[in-house]
């Protein structure tokens, strides 16, 4: 079977779940289990804009793209926010995330988006030769104040 990318479902629990934990785990974080549950419920509500693209192949969930559109000042149309990208440590190198990119802005194209944009960690240099394969990174600097 070949690799699938698609919107999560409430059945995908338990194949997401390792992995978002594998992701905070890279980026030296942790999170309590009341925040990975109101991720996970806010992924699937479809009121909510945060949601989830999964690939999946042969029914085991390999990586997920974690986006949200929104307004912006800059354009008429709204443009998507990619907020986590992760693949599973057994999956890296075949082309997984650059899948779920390519599904996000294909999806872009269909929703007519102005764009995608992400950031990365600074010393994330392996994603970065993937990123860069796309575009350059801007000029911009990400400021954050933590309330």
């Amino acid at each position: 079977m070949a690799l699938e990318i698609r919107n999560a479902t409430a059945e995908d629990f338990d194949g997401w779940v390792p992995l978002w934990q594998g992701y905070l785990t890279f980026y030296k974080t942790s999170l309590t289990d009341e925040v990975t549950q109101a991720t996970w419920a806010r992924i699937l509500d479809p009121m909510n804009l945060l949601t989830a693209r999964l690939a999946v192949k042969d029914g085991v969930v390999l990586g997920f793209a974690h986006h949200h559109t929104h307004l912006t000042t800059w354009d008429v149309r709204p443009t998507c926010y990619l907020e986590d990208l992760f693949v599973s440590p057994e999956a890296r190198g075949l082309g997984v995330g650059k899948a779920l990119l390519d599904d996000l802005v294909a999806l872009g194209k269909e929703k007519d988006w102005v764009s995608v944009y992400w950031i990365t960690a600074e010393d994330n240099v392996t994603a970065q030769k993937l990123y860069d394969s796309y575009n350059k990174r801007d000029a911009f600097y990400r400021y954050s104040v933590t309330l």
